[in-house]
């Protein structure tokens, strides 16, 4: 049974240094998806006990694609602290990730608390606002490589996000194009669709993986739903700007060394 106080203690340390390390399955090949989880929450309690406060979740795998080429039949998410979030037009300092890549998202505002089951007219019932989103994602593990359970300790590659204009929720949310650019560029091109067919459907599995770990969605939280695209790499001194058809636009600097 491996220590799942040290492994926390290493995937801290690696993230707050900036420097990669092995996985956890490399060393520990019966590390399971349950331990996993466990060793996420006390990561996250490490960055609680140093001031930070969480402000919601992030969804992963939410590309029925993505999940057949993991090999894996569920989501998984992962936890959003303050200090992770970045300004709308603000600055990323590069130095402070391993690897990141930035994906487009669709961010939702709660105004009420989901737990458990729920319907997605319920789910929408709970939204106060939508927004733009990107995500930045950076796996602490060398070569970027991992396997599932690898992912899940390391708070689901969630390392910041940026969030653009929020605005009142509107009724079909399903297939709304997507394009981010990279310095005037588009690089990627996506829908809405492409978050379990309807983003909304994200926030419905996010009420119900939250409940499987004893917790609930809270009022005021941020759920990130997951990404519309691939994600693409972040070098130092490039703006990146999501496009997103009725929602507006939200925009990142990148900048400084990296580590």
């Amino acid at each position: 049974m491996p220590d799942l106080d040290l492994i926390a203690e290493r995937l801290d340390t690696a993230a707050v240094t900036a420097r990669a390390t092995a996985q956890i399955t490399a060393e520990h090949p019966g590390f399971a998806l349950e331990d996993a989880y466990a060793v996420q929450h006390r990561l996250i309690e490490r960055r609680l006990a140093r001031g930070e406060r969480i402000v919601g979740v992030k969804m992963g795998f939410t590309s029925r694609a993505k999940m057949v080429q993991m090999g894996v039949s569920d989501l998984i998410w992962g936890r959003l602290t303050d200090a992770m979030q970045i300004a709308d037009d603000g600055v990323l300092d590069i130095g402070r990730f391993v690897h990141p890549r930035i994906e487009p998202e669709i961010a939702f505002r709660l105004k009420s608390r989901l737990a458990g089951p729920i319907s997605s007219a319920e789910a929408f019932a709970a939204i106060a606002a939508v927004a733009p989103a990107m995500e930045v994602i950076d796996s602490r593990y060398a070569d970027f490589r991992f396997a599932l359970s690898d992912v899940v300790a390391d708070n689901s590659s969630s390392s910041a996000f940026v969030i653009g204009t929020w605005q009142e929720p509107f009724g079909d949310l399903s297939n709304l194009g997507m394009t981010m650019s990279l310095d005037g560029r588009a690089v990627q091109f996506g829908s809405t669709g492409a978050i379990l067919g309807n983003p909304v459907r994200s926030l419905v599995e996010a009420a119900r993986l939250a409940a499987q770990s004893g917790l609930a969605l809270e009022a005021g939280w941020t759920v990130l739903c997951g990404a519309a695209t691939p994600a693409e790499a972040l070098r130092p001194g490039i703006h990146v700007r999501l496009e997103a058809e009725r929602l507006g636009r939200v925009d990142l600097h990148v900048a400084g060394e990296r580590a």
